[in-house]
């Protein structure tokens, strides 16, 4: 998952483009990059670690112009390395572009294959750079360019894309992951959730739709279709964990689903006696307040977060997000101490965060805990941009209910229906393909023994 932002004809371009990758910083701590235009020219800086590691005032002044875009990173595709931090930089036969990309392509390795057999030098190993090479081969103008790049990738993707005289996004045809347009003054800004618009106090004025290119030029903008109509796929574990809660995501405030979560998780534990309703915070606290409201059992702070730590789901390895969960979350003895709770989270992928975070609230005294997860089990790979790649890696998709309830060490546990997960978040049009293995595209597997086959 990543994070991206843009915002085209404005003086102070690069700063409120930094400033906004902070309240993206939720979506990737491993790489962050601005890239701005100056009299046509693309100036850029990257660099490993958080925004605040990567710039400083200094390195702000450097990037002058009246355009920028900027991107957080974690690896899903390609290596955490400085090579595959963006926005990627590239002269092309268009001239220079910048591109920062949110999601996965699942036929970027065919992609890259096919390129490489017709001379292409790839000095990265993420799939974005696949888009910019598709880019340098086509025919024609920019414009009529990149609408035929696109048409050959498949996967999830929102962009922003920076060349000398303007600024584009845009949006698979599923739609899998969120990007929305708002407008500061006379300039408008593109960014991947709306919290990134608030922070800058510009205003929202829509989602870019799935399938749109939109080509923004001093301060005009030109929407082009890509003349596809797939289903819609939105990704439902945005809502569920990866947004944040003050974003309105896929036209839902995302605190206000995370509180039905909660609401529908309670009615289907009602059998459950409790003392107190605790969250693992953040992503969890709205969840369980909507289910504290919901059984009248009260609310408690069961756990602390440090907030100097980083969302441990997101490590780059699993030894890492072990010894970050230790860092980042603290029991409240006090409040736990012989009591029966209700420990609420998100979801459960690999199963160790939510075991250290049980034993952690036994050790602290706690009598009982019955764990409830916002969605249902998840039992297959993403394809898509969560850092979920191999099925194994799930304790779903290789336990029973009773032996993760066993290896997590909790009294109870109790994952929400998939319908009623879905019916929280808005009905249909989702992607659930990690709950369900029903995949919305090909997956890369898929893919590959299409092409070799001629299909």
């Amino acid at each position: 998952m990543c994070g991206i932002f843009g915002i085209e004809n404005h003086p102070d371009a690069a700063h409120l483009t930094y400033l906004s990758l902070f309240a993206l910083q939720h979506r990737g701590q491993e790489s962050a990059g601005i890239a701005s235009v100056l009299n046509g020219q693309i100036n850029s800086h990257t660099g490993m670690g958080i925004t605040s590691d990567v710039f400083s005032d200094k390195r702000i002044e450097k990037l002058c112009g009246t355009s920028a875009i900027g991107h957080v990173r974690y690896s899903t595709t390609g290596s955490s390395h400085i090579k595959n931090a963006q926005p990627l930089v590239s002269k092309t036969r268009h001239g220079a572009l910048a591109l920062g990309h949110n999601g996965n392509l699942t036929n970027a390795s065919e992609i890259r294959k096919n390129l490489e057999t017709k001379g292409a030098i790839f000095h990265s190993s993420t799939d974005s750079e696949a888009i910019l090479h598709l880019l340098a081969h086509s025919t024609g103008d920019f414009d009529e360019a990149l609408p035929e790049a696109l048409k050959k990738v498949e996967g999830a993707y929102s962009l922003v894309i920076l060349t000398g005289d303007q600024m584009i996004a845009c949006r698979d045809p599923h739609g899998f992951r969120p990007l929305v347009l708002g407008k500061l003054g006379n300039s408008y800004v593109v960014s991947s959730e709306t919290t990134a618009l608030s922070l800058v106090k510009a205003s929202y004025i829509r989602e870019i739709d799935p399938g749109e290119i939109l080509f923004i030029r001093q301060g005009n903008l030109k929407s082009v279709k890509i003349p596809t109509r797939p289903i819609s796929a939105r990704c439902v574990f945005e809502l569920v964990y990866f947004a944040r809660p003050d974003s309105v995501v896929f036209g839902k405030g995302v605190q206000a689903v995370r509180q039905a979560l909660g609401r529908a998780l309670a009615r289907e534990m009602k059998e459950v006696k409790a003392d107190l309703v605790m969250a693992v915070p953040d992503s969890g606290a709205p969840a369980a307040l909507g289910f504290s409201r919901e059984s009248e059992i009260p609310f408690e702070v069961g756990l602390v977060r440090s907030h100097y730590i980083s969302r441990t789901f997101i490590r780059p390895s699993q030894a890492l997000r072990e010894i970050a969960v230790d860092l980042k979350l603290s029991p409240v003895s006090e409040a736990l101490k012989g009591k029966r709770v209700v420990l609420i989270d998100d979801s459960i992928v690999r199963g160790t965060t939510s075991r250290k975070i049980a034993r952690s609230l036994r050790e602290a005294g706690a009598r009982e805990i019955h764990m409830g997860i916002t969605s249902p089990p998840i039992v297959s790979a993403c394809y898509y941009g969560i850092d979920t790649p191999k099925s194994e890696a799930l304790i779903a998709n290789q336990r029973k209910l009773e032996e993760i309830r066993d290896f997590v060490g909790v009294d109870s546990l109790h994952y929400l229906s998939l319908e009623a997960m879905l019916e929280a978040a808005g009905g249909s049009g989702f992607c659930d393909a990690c709950f369900t293995k029903n995949y919305p595209t090909k997956t890369p597997a898929e893919v590959s023994i299409s092409q070799k086959v001629g299909l």
